[in-house]
């Protein structure tokens, strides 16, 4: 009895010294020091933005050889902040740029400064500052820094958010002029950090790294085609065209999943149909085996033949460049679009004409069957959406004029809580409600005309769905080319 006493005693210590060992480990920093001095990644393995890099060029001969610039009373960045959607490189670009200086790169997140102890992030941010100080040159990268450095005031955060946020600040501003240590910071919502935090001396540098254009995409796919045994048919051109706002991570994982349905199949090379397999797998999902009835098919056939009918009929509509029956992700069927160009401006008719377009589903099942259906519900979302933002962001109201709506609802949406009510009336808002009924219901009767005059177009277009569940649009431009 008294044997098991003592042991039970040795072992409730051990416990508590184990538990206080830990607890002394909630100030240090969790950040991972990827590398030492030797290179890791360089700009040569980053395909496409060449104004990114130039810029960040300039980082690079800060943290090789400061003196250069510090002779001449230049004063060294201390922090610079990467913006783009996910997916764009933020942080192969940060590892890019240690693997260019040949320093250690010190990587991390916002959420990891972050702990239910209050004070923890503050101590950790101080514990990562002291490290990359003794490695200097050094670089920090902070991945998603909007967890942390969210605006204050506007937002319910906790009183250890903005003790990190503020030991951040603190940080920076106590960067001596030969502390060479820079702090690169990546988000993808710019909207929400604090002003503070933007202000000359710290992260003052913005890099965008927005979605690839073609020219990019085409880069990107050559990089990550390397290794990969390509057939002599595959023309990366085409995919780079197919593939508009794909991110240089959804390019990636297209060519692997390419890779994978060519092993799967024990082929020795990717042939491009594994690649517009895997690029459609990636937009809207993996094929789904699902009972349906002959009911089904045949209005999912008629919902799809009539998108693509009325794409061809509505002006500045992207040329079609598959339609599927096969139910894929949460998607039934789905009509594709091949666009010419990237387009950075879009006009008030192609909008429209997208709007008639996502509507055409739902007029060929009324008109066909006498009946509608649920399947148009994501048609219409999309629809109203654009209709709404026609109305009140692009200006294109016929009577509502150049007048931007909506602010404060948008501000709202992001968490702000000072904003209590919309920036317009009742009875604007009725207007808004009318004008953008008047959009989708204009659309909706145009759409119904165009599809009546084309049903016989509509009726083979279905009937060919129906037997081989996939149209491609070579057979689609040859059958409206006969039937004119």
């Amino acid at each position: 009895m008294f044997v098991g006493i003592i042991g039970l005693g040795l072992f409730l210590i051990r416990g508590i010294q184990s538990s206080g060992n830990k607890l002394f480990t909630f100030g240090k920093s969790k950040a991972k020091l990827v590398f030492g001095r030797k290179p890791d990644l360089t700009f040569d393995d980053v395909a496409n933005y060449e104004e990114a890099k130039e810029e960040l060029r300039e980082i690079v001969l800060f943290l090789k050889d400061p003196k250069r610039f510090l002779k001449l009373g230049a004063r060294i960045p201390k922090g610079l902040l990467l913006v783009g959607p996910p997916g764009t490189g933020k942080t192969y670009f940060a590892r890019a740029v240690a693997g260019e200086a040949g320093v250690p790169f010190f990587h991390t997140s916002g959420a990891e400064f972050e702990e239910m102890l209050v004070g923890a992030g503050a101590s950790r941010v101080r514990d990562l500052f002291d490290k990359a100080k003794r490695a200097a040159p050094a670089l920090i990268f902070v991945d998603e820094i909007d967890a942390v450095a969210r605006k204050r005031g506007t937002t319910i955060q906790s009183s250890s958010t903005e003790q990190t946020l503020n030991q951040i600040l603190v940080e920076m501003d106590g960067f001596e002029r030969h502390d060479n240590v820079i702090v690169i910071a990546a988000t993808n919502r710019p909207d929400v950090l604090d002003p503070a935090i933007l202000r000359p001396g710290r992260f003052d540098r913005r890099i965008v790294l927005d979605l690839p254009d073609i020219d990019g995409r085409s880069k990107i796919l050559e990089v990550h085609a390397q290794n990969k045994p390509l057939a002599k048919g595959v023309d990366l051109e085409r995919v780079a065209k197919r593939t508009v706002g794909f991110s240089g991570a959804d390019l990636e994982n297209m060519l692997n999943e390419a890779a994978i349905i060519a092993a799967k199949d024990n082929r020795k090379e990717i042939e491009s149909e594994d690649i517009e397999e895997a690029a459609t797998k990636v937009v809207v999902g993996p094929e789904r085996k699902r009972k349906r009835t002959q009911k089904d098919i045949e209005l999912i056939a008629y919902h799809e033949a009539g998108h693509a009918l009325v794409s061809k009929f509505v002006p500045q509509t992207d040329p079609v460049h598959r339609i599927t029956i096969i139910s894929r992700g949460m998607s039934l069927g789905s009509t594709m679009y091949l666009p010419e160009d990237d387009e950075l401006l879009i006009s008030k008719t192609k909008i429209v004409s997208k709007v008639k377009t996502l509507l055409a589903g739902r007029a060929a099942e009324e008109l066909k069957f006498n009946d509608i259906s649920t399947g148009a519900s994501d048609d219409i979302e999309k629809a109203s959406d654009l209709a709404r933002r026609m109305v009140m962001k692009y200006g294109m109201s016929k009577k509502l004029g150049l007048v931007e709506y909506g602010k404060s609802d948008k501000l709202k949406y992001l968490g702000y809580a000072y904003q209590d009510q919309r920036d317009y009336s009742e009875e604007t808002a009725r207007e808004i409600d009318n004008e953008v009924r008047e959009v989708i219901n204009g659309a909706y009767d145009e759409v119904r005309s165009i599809l009546k005059k084309h049903e016989q177009k509509l009726d083979k277009l279905a009937k060919i769905l129906i037997e081989k569940e996939v149209v491609e649009a070579d057979e689609f431009e040859k059958m409206m080319v006969d039937e004119k």
